[in-house]
């Protein structure tokens, strides 16, 4: 049996990759940030919510399609390498705080904020059901759990993947089917799942086909009313 393949080195290849070759280039870049512009369209410009908390921020690309209006931003990741490349918008940099922390145990106090924003993030964790606890311990009463999951392993993911992320990533090297998986380890219809169990009140919609269909479609996007 072959040794594991080093995880440090991954991880690096990961921070040093991943902006360049996930958003800046070609159909995969287009639609990965069109996921969070979609996601965003909920909220109007005139919308506030005053504290805003989002995990596993990586480089902060979320933050460049929020719309609404607040007063403190939490931008938060497990990794300072992809916090030291995070570019704050110039009208915003004041509002905005850079903490490394574990999306899983978060070091923050319960009912602290009115929205929470995690893109991309819950497929890769371990016992996702104690991760949408402790995601909802934080936020207050009446906020909301905004959320951006990649529909896999339906058909036009793994298309999507096969013909365009999988040849970047192999090029420079990467394990990639490997790491995926080993990353990508929670699949969309349970995910789903456990959020209609825990939020019976939620926005949710499917893009960029808006059928209901992992598929169909290339992510899953909702918005979950906190009830206490």
């Amino acid at each position: 049996m072959r040794p594991d393949p080093s995880h440090e080195e991954y991880m690096r290849q990961w921070v040093s990759l991943y902006e360049a070759t996930n958003y800046d280039q070609g159909l995969a870049g287009y639609f990965l940030s069109r996921s969070h512009a979609w996601l965003e369209n909920a909220f109007a410009p005139d919308r506030e919510f005053p504290r805003v908390l989002e995990v596993g921020a990586g480089t902060g690309i979320h933050l460049r399609h929020v719309r609404h209006r607040f007063r403190e931003y939490v931008l938060t990741d497990g990794s300072a390498d992809m916090l030291r490349q995070v570019q704050l918008p110039a009208d915003r940099a004041g509002s905005v705080q850079l903490r490394v922390a574990d999306a899983c145990h978060l070091e923050f106090e319960d009912d602290g904020f009115d929205r929470l924003i995690a893109t991309h993030v819950l497929e890769h964790l371990e016992r996702p059901w104690e991760v949408l606890r402790e995601w909802h311990r934080v936020v207050k009463p009446g906020g909301v759990i905004s959320l951006i999951l990649p529909c896999d392993p339906g058909l036009g993911w793994r298309l999507g993947r096969q013909l365009v992320a999988r040849g970047k990533f192999v090029k420079a090297g990467m394990e990639y089917d490997y790491w995926m998986a080993r990353e990508h380890i929670n699949p969309i219809n349970n995910l789903v799942a456990l959020l209609r169990y825990y939020f019976p009140e939620r926005q949710e919609s499917w893009a960029p086909l808006r059928i209901p269909s992992m598929d169909l479609n290339l992510f899953y996007l909702a918005h979950l009313k906190v009830q206490k």
